[in-house]
């Protein structure tokens, strides 16, 4: 979609009760998806076709509707009844500082459809207030997946392959490639990519900010791109791909575990570090004080336990934490087979 100014485009704005029938319906006639907000429970879309801008919103009732123009005016009624709706171009929230959360519980686990039919779960109560979003996604079904060429509007984003395999493809970065479990990418802002297929049981872990994003189709541009540029800078960010393959772990500064680096803080010049972390063999733990950095951490494996203050928490595979920065945490000894993902986002993030 075009922008005029800064400004969001003049659209059409439909009320609808289920969003994925209406969007079926308009693709029909014709229109093409452009824009759909959030990804993981799509609560509006922005299409476009005969010279004309719909924008869908997810409602309690069918029906109805207004005009949405560009411009700095306060709202107002036409003649007819129609109201006039104007609206200014996107600005950055603001959002809170770093709270301690902890997900609920995986065996009560509660999974929405979301894009392209993908089943999300939500790992971070309250999404930091807008700041984070932690999504474990599966697919049960294997094959090809119903995606397209899209981008998403962040500041970082993170995908880590748990279970399962799919095959992906992004913009300048070569030939489409496979993700196993372990394996892990950083998806600069605005980078163009696509999932085309995966097993039976994939899972993954994606983690954002901020939480609520808009997502963007591309219907011009194919993937793979002719170009291959490894290099490219997307916002200030490269694109990364780990191997857990070609890991190499080292004893980390969080006593019991090891850790492996994926290259990722040095792609985002330490604004985003992403490692995984596993119990070291007859090592015992102790306490330690995070960076000034949040942390998110999601149990890949085992069991973890730790205290927070006179409080101790029990995490098992499938449930995550975050930690604001400098708060102090006493690891208790892990059990051997603990392996965790470890996301860090500086303060600005």
């Amino acid at each position: 979609m075009m922008h005029v100014d800064g400004l969001e485009p003049a659209a059409a704005v439909l009320a609808c009760r289920d969003l994925p029938a209406c969007l079926a319906f308009f693709e029909s006639l014709g229109f093409r998806l452009d824009r759909i907000f959030p990804a993981d429970s799509p609560r509006s879309a922005s299409m476009s076709g005969f010279g004309l801008h719909l924008h869908l919103e997810r409602s309690q009732h069918d029906g109805g509707g207004h005009l949405r123009l560009p411009g700095v005016r306060d709202d107002f009624i036409a003649p007819n009844g129609t109201r006039i709706e104007f609206v200014r171009g996107r600005q950055a929230p603001a959002f809170p500082p770093a709270t301690f959360a902890v997900s609920e519980p995986a065996a009560s686990a509660r999974w929405i459809e979301g894009r392209a039919g993908m089943l999300y779960r939500d790992l971070i109560p309250g999404r930091q207030g807008g700041a984070l979003i932690a999504s474990h996604i599966r697919i049960p079904r294997g094959g090809p997946v119903p995606d397209y060429v899209h981008f998403h509007e962040v500041t970082a984003q993170v995908i880590y392959c748990v279970a399962g395999w799919v095959r992906v493809v992004y913009e300048d970065q070569g030939e489409p490639f496979v993700m196993r479990p372990g394996d892990c990418v950083l998806q600069p802002p605005e980078i163009r990519h696509r999932v085309l297929e995966s097993s039976d049981g994939l899972e993954v872990i994606e983690v954002t900010a901020p939480a609520e994003h808009v997502t963007c189709v591309d219907h011009e541009l194919a993937l793979p791109t002719n170009a291959h540029r490894p290099g490219r800078r997307f916002q200030g960010q490269r694109f990364v791909r780990h191997e857990r393959a070609r890991a190499v772990w080292h004893r980390s500064e969080i006593e019991g575990l090891s850790a492996c680096d994926t290259g990722i803080a040095s792609a985002t010049d330490g604004a985003i570090s992403v490692r995984n972390l596993r119990a070291e063999a007859g090592e015992r733990s102790g306490a330690f004080a995070p960076t000034d950095a949040r942390r998110f951490w999601a149990v890949v494996r085992g069991t973890l336990w730790f205290a927070l203050g006179s409080q101790v928490h029990t995490l098992h595979a499938g449930e995550a934490c975050v930690l604001p920065a400098k708060t102090r945490v006493s690891l208790h000894e892990p059990g051997p087979d603990l392996e965790l993902l470890e996301v860090s986002l500086a303060s600005t993030q």
